[in-house]
C-alpha cells in the first residue's frame, strides 16, 4: 500500500530527498505523498526510507491504497519504463 503523511508532520523537509520515486510534495499545511507514485520504496531500497528518516513518525501506511508486494513492484516497473 501507498504511504500517508499524517498530520503529526512538522515539515522538516527529511522525507522529499529521501524518495526515489518523488511521491513526495508539500500540501496545504504538510507533506503529502502521492499514492500512484509510492510504491515504498519497492524496487528501490528495502524499508521505505521516508519513515527511517523521519524524525516523529508521522508516515504510515496508508488504508485508503491497499497494496501487494506484487503490486508495489509492478508499480515500480510502470514507473520506470518508458
Amino acid at each position: 500500500m501507498a504511504l500517508l503523511i499524517n498530520a503529526k508532520c512538522i515539515n522538516c523537509d527529511m522525507c522529499v530527498p529521501e524518495c526515489p520515486n518523488e511521491a513526495i510534495y508539500m500540501g496545504k499545511k504538510i507533506y503529502q505523498i502521492d499514492p500512484a507514485k509510492c510504491t515504498e520504496c519497492v524496487g528501490h531500497y528495502d524499508t521505505p526510507t521516508c519513515v527511517s528518516v523521519c524524525p516523529i513518525d508521522c508516515i504510515k501506511p496508508d488504508p485508503a491504497h491497499k497494496e501487494s508486494l506484487d503490486e508495489l513492484a509492478q508499480k515500480y516497473v510502470a514507473l520506470t519504463t518508458d
